[in-house]
């Protein structure tokens, strides 16, 4: 960092780096007045999101762990944006990343500006258990806060409508607008039972860097998260949000 400006030119944040807050927290379960969704639920949401539009071919558009870790099988992949939505770190996370005393953020989706990201083709055939297995890994907390929808994204062959993970800004999780010092500080300290969110943020920028891709915010967390790592102690974290 020069004069109090953080360089994200380049990635600085690296498996080294994480390795040093990497650590696995029990599982606290459901926040308290929430629940897990029921099949019927899932089910209902399924259903949904195919009254509103029932595709010929199932696009779903990737721009945080669906890019290194998408868990389906595709039959094409493309570069594509989303004009109007930008990544944000806008969900506070309980679980899976943070827990309870210390809570993570989650990235979404969120509105305005524009995110380069990547588009996959799903195979033909059952669009609803396509669908079903993906709301059962995006969507969490019941009421959610993360949710599903049809959007428009562009691609160099046009435009496709294809699935996407938004913020609904009305949810219970829908932490707002925060600084990129304070995101970093968060991500840099918050782990879950599926680890830290220092790694999560690391696979991250390294897929998009390795795609080409880069996301000047993101950039700059990292390079904050790199910076805050080496000096933090994980026996007193920071309050958060600070």
């Amino acid at each position: 960092m020069k004069n109090g400006v953080a360089h994200a030119s380049k990635l600085h944040l690296t498996p080294e780096l994480v390795a040093m807050v990497e650590r696995i927290e029990p599982d606290p379960g459901p926040e308290p007045g929430t629940s897990e969704h029921t099949d019927e639920e899932f089910r209902m949401m399924v259903d949904n999101l195919l009254s509103e539009y029932s595709p010929k071919d199932l696009w779903v558009f990737a721009y945080g762990s669906l890019i290194w870790n998408p868990e389906f099988a595709f039959e094409e992949r493309r570069p594509a944006e989303a004009k109007g939505w930008h990544r944000s770190f806008c969900l506070t996370l309980t679980r899976w990343r943070g827990t309870r005393e210390y809570p993570a953020l989650m990235m979404a989706l969120d509105r305005g500006g524009s995110c380069k990201g990547v588009l996959y083709r799903l195979p033909s055939g059952n669009h609803a258990a396509q669908l079903d297995l993906l709301m059962r890994r995006e969507i969490d907390a019941n009421p959610p806060t993360n949710v599903g929808r049809w959007i428009s994204v562009q691609t160099n062959q046009g435009p496709v409508r294809a699935l996407a993970f938004v913020a609904d800004r009305n949810g219970p999780a829908y932490a707002g607008k925060m600084d990129v010092i304070q995101v970093a500080r968060i991500l840099a300290h918050a782990a879950g039972h599926w680890g830290s969110s220092a790694q999560y943020l690391y696979r991250t920028v390294s897929m998009l860097e390795s795609l080409g891709i880069r996301d000047r915010n993101l950039w700059a967390i990292q390079a904050h998260v790199a910076e805050t790592i080496p000096s933090i102690s994980l026996s007193t974290p920071p309050k958060w949000g600070t």
